[in-house]
């Protein structure tokens, strides 16, 4: 996706830096940093190592190790203010420092993204508030791409799902309010899901809050409705589990589900991809190195080969490469016929991008060739073909042998808990006979640790029981309540055409290439909203409906059989004539921006999907861009690994 003309993201990551680099200034000479582990990852998206030994940082610690030296005076903590246990961690340091250094030391914590009252009880209580300066990086959204933000944030899925923590919600809030504050609020506000109604109730609140403080007219005119941004489109991750549980089948959702992917960073191993250029050279001159058993790659549109095959379903990665690799070859030899000096020296000045063509061109190949292994694999096969089974609404049960079948040949946990609640979630529960035997099989072959999981992953929601009073294989559309207590997909799949049977991977027309024939509801929704006639011409809905319909109309009666509260706010401006100073001052703009805020997490796969919808927006000379906000990037493994009891209680 282009770069947005409305909201610039880039300015974000800038003024991060620029708050990050005052703070560390403020602490006079050379510094220790001691960082929170997972913060390192996203402040690494906007400033560099070298960027901070330049400001005076000597050595840089994680807050985990507790292995911090003395021998700097000053020392600079980094970490999340919400968490207890780094608030204990940093206590604990600074005492150990304070009673076994002989060097009085000068203390500074900044916390991100805000100061709690926990993180100055712990501090307090330890005896160390008053020896120590507090500061706040205030770090909300931090650009992963051009068209993505996500919060800085550690566990976003289960601290909301599992501990029931609604921190993400209001740093959510806190996020989106400096987009408001700068381009204006967010005209309607649309969504779907629990969670996304307090979402929603907290911004409208913020805004109330804010409109109190602000005395000057330039200050009350930044809180008009925007004419650069539409609206904001608040999803649940709630209202559809069974999208993170799939197998991602894009190629850098593949990516992730083999390798991992944090913070545009995924790690390799050598044997797959080889050593860095720079440790190629060196072990080829002088004593053998140590062979590096992974290394770092960066994966985002600073790679223009990447940007190609990122979005692209797996299938077709192959043919992709294969092409990229002839043209690279053909232009490399177009040296030889260089005649003249002018020609060879245009010819000289690009080969630096050759250069990292071909080494990128090295890399995804490696990675591809990796990726064919795994998605060859009887296993893989055997996975995906009863994922495919449980979501295009076979008999469930038939499903089981081969279930019991992959715990037998011992597969990984992971697997089998995705398995089981993809069935859950789909299904409607699963029948508590077959329930009880999956559950007895789990705990003698991987562990009797696992009551908690399956405690965990019931207390969400996502392995439960089918009752009497199911609803899932009844549609429940027409009239009724607005709000259902779960998500019927068995109705969806119809009203909402989730299943795709012909699904052209080459150069599809729907976002079920993602997924090659599945259509994620969250996106789903998204369409309801921006791509009306599309999705009324694919689901073969008579209703008719005009451009201008608002929020969901017409697929409410749909929204029925999807969990959680429906809202579609309109903010409106106090005064008219203060609106109409706004659209002088700014003009109307040609484009306008829609904002998707994925609450609880996003999955590789849905990025791709809203940006074929994007495309599609484009093509049909809407002048619409969308921007992707998110709470964190999410997978199966992050759903069902929140859940996971980590301890063995045989061990103690």
């Amino acid at each position: 996706m282009a770069p947005h003309p409305g909201i610039d993201t880039e300015s974000l990551k800038d003024k991060a830096r620029k708050e990050l680099l005052n703070l560390l200034e403020g602490v006079r000479g050379k510094k220790h940093l001691v960082i929170e582990r997972s913060l390192a990852g996203p402040i690494g998206l906007f400033v560099k190592f070298s960027t901070l030994q330049d400001h005076g940082i000597d050595k840089v610690f994680f807050v985990e190790n507790d292995n911090l030296d003395s021998s700097q005076k000053n020392v600079v903590f980094l970490a999340s203010g919400e968490k207890a246990s780094q608030c204990i961690a940093i206590a604990g340091q600074i005492k150990r420092l304070q009673q076994s250094s002989s060097v009085e030391h000068d203390f500074s914590v900044i916390w991100v993204p805000r100061r709690t009252l926990v993180s100055d009880r712990v501090l307090e209580e330890a005896g160390v508030l008053g020896d120590i300066a507090v500061e706040v990086l205030p770090l909300h959204f931090v650009p992963l791409d051009q068209d993505v933000l996500s919060l800085a944030y550690d566990d976003p899925f289960g601290d909301l799902y599992l501990h029931k923590d609604p921190t993400t919600i209001f740093l959510a809030a806190q996020a989106l309010m400096p987009i408001q504050h700068k381009y204006g609020l967010f005209p309607r506000i649309i969504g779907k899901g629990d969670n996304a109604k307090r979402l929603m109730e907290l911004l409208l609140r913020m805004r109330t809050e804010a409109a109190a403080e602000e005395t000057t007219a330039a200050s009350r005119l930044g809180m008009m409705p925007s004419s650069n941004i539409e609206s904001l489109i608040i999803i649940d991750r709630e209202i559809d589990m069974a999208t993170p549980l799939l197998t991602q089948l894009t190629y850098e959702g593949l990516i992730d589900e083999m390798f991992g992917i944090k913070n545009n960073q995924a790690e390799i191993e050598t044997s797959i991809i080889g050593q860095a250029p720079g440790q190629q050279l060196k072990g080829q001159s002088g004593a053998p190195q140590q062979q590096t058993l992974k290394r770092k790659i960066q994966l985002d549109s600073s790679d223009k080969l990447y940007i190609q095959l990122r979005d692209a379903n797996f299938a077709i990665v192959g043919p992709l490469l294969n092409k990229v690799a002839r043209r690279l070859a053909g232009e490399y030899e177009s040296r030889h016929g260089a005649k003249s000096t002018s020609e060879l020296r245009e010819f000289v000045s690009k080969l630096p991008g050759y250069q990292a063509e071909q080494q990128s061109l090295k890399t995804h190949t490696s990675l591809t060739e990796e990726a064919l292994k795994h998605t060859q694999s009887e296993t893989f096969s055997r996975v995906l073909e009863i994922q495919q089974n449980l979501v295009s609404g076979s008999d469930p049960t038939a499903q089981h042998d081969a279930i019991e079948e992959l715990i037998a040949r011992d597969i990984p946990l992971t697997t089998i808990l995705r398995l089981l609640c993809l069935e859950s979630t789909v299904s409607g529960g699963i029948r508590p006979k077959d329930l009880d035997n999956f559950k007895r099989m789990i705990l003698h072959a991987y562990g009797y640790q696992h009551v908690l999981t399956l405690h965990n992953l019931e207390k969400m929601g996502l392995l439960v029981a089918r009752t009497a009073a199911n609803p899932f294989y009844i549609p429940v559309g027409g009239s009724g309540a607005t709000e259902s207590k779960f998500t019927n997909y068995s109705a969806l799949r119809k009203q909402l055409r989730l299943i795709v049977d012909e699904v052209n991977e080459q150069d599809p027309n729907d976002i079920a290439y993602v997924y090659s024939g599945y259509a994620p509801l969250s996106v789903r929704l998204v369409q309801a909203v921006i791509q009306k006639q599309h999705l009324l011409s694919i689901t073969g809905n008579s209703t008719p409906s005009s451009s201008s319909a608002q929020g969901f109309h017409p697929f409410d009666p749909s929204l029925q059989n999807i969990k959680g509260a429906t809202f579609n706010k309109q903010q409106k401006s106090d005064s008219e004539a203060a609106l109409k100073a706004r659209h002088m001052l700014t003009g109307s703009g040609k484009e306008k921006t829609v904002v998707v805020m994925f609450l609880g997490g996003i999955t590789f796969t849905e990025i791709a999907a809203l940006r074929f919808v994007a495309r599609g927006l484009e093509k049909d000379g809407a002048t619409k861009k969308l921007l992707i906000c998110t709470t964190g990037i999410v997978g199966g493994r992050e759903v069902v690994g929140c859940a996971i009891e980590k301890r063995d209680f045989g061990k103690g």
